[in-house]
């Protein structure tokens, strides 16, 4: 059986496009939140959810994903209130960033890892429209405070890359590091 080590609607939402059966099993291990090297950090909570999860499911092929907003070197992650989510909006604001997503996969006891990277570049936004939006609640519970699918998209000028990263999940990504661990999706 494939397991899902998350509780995100949108992972699950993306998963189930290359996946018709698998399982969500939410960790709540701590995440690691600083690292000299983003991808590293993304890695890292990947694997510590896939880990986590597949010792209660060691027969089992377990993934985990880990996404994280990146400006110039500096890793946002979740918010932790309306006001965090406004000042990253702000920080933002006008400029290029990335988004990378690690992903971990566990079958037989191994772990494989792989990363996506994706180059968002949003539009201006006032005061007002990050008001606005945060005062949505979209942005509490994601990455960068914003969501691609949801409120943002009007200020997303283009992306570089895959979408579904942005949204939490590279498919494309997912796929090839299935196909490295011997792992096929029904």
């Amino acid at each position: 059986m494939i397991i899902l080590a998350s509780g995100s609607p949108r992972r699950e939402e993306l998963l189930k496009k290359i996946c018709a059966e698998f399982l969500i099993e939410p960790c709540s291990a701590q995440e690691v939140t600083s690292s000299d090297i983003p991808a590293d950090l993304a890695v890292t909570n990947a694997k510590l959810k896939a880990e986590t999860v597949a010792k209660k499911f060691p027969r089992d092929v377990v993934i985990g994903a880990d996404t994280i907003v990146v400006l110039d070197g500096k890793i946002f992650g979740k918010p932790a209130d309306g006001c965090g989510a406004f000042a990253m909006l702000k920080e933002l604001s006008g400029k290029r960033h990335e988004v990378i997503t690690g992903l971990a996969l566990v079958t037989n006891g191994k772990t494989f890892t792989a990363t996506e990277t994706t180059e968002v570049f949003f539009g201006e936004m006032s005061d007002e429209d990050i008001a606005n939006y945060v005062a949505t609640g979209e942005p509490l519970d994601k990455s960068g405070s914003y969501a691609l699918q949801g409120g943002t998209a009007q200020f997303i000028e283009k992306i570089h890359g895959d979408w579904a990263n942005v949204v939490g999940l590279p498919l494309y990504r997912l796929r090839l590091l299935a196909k490295t661990a011997g792992v096929r999706f029904n």
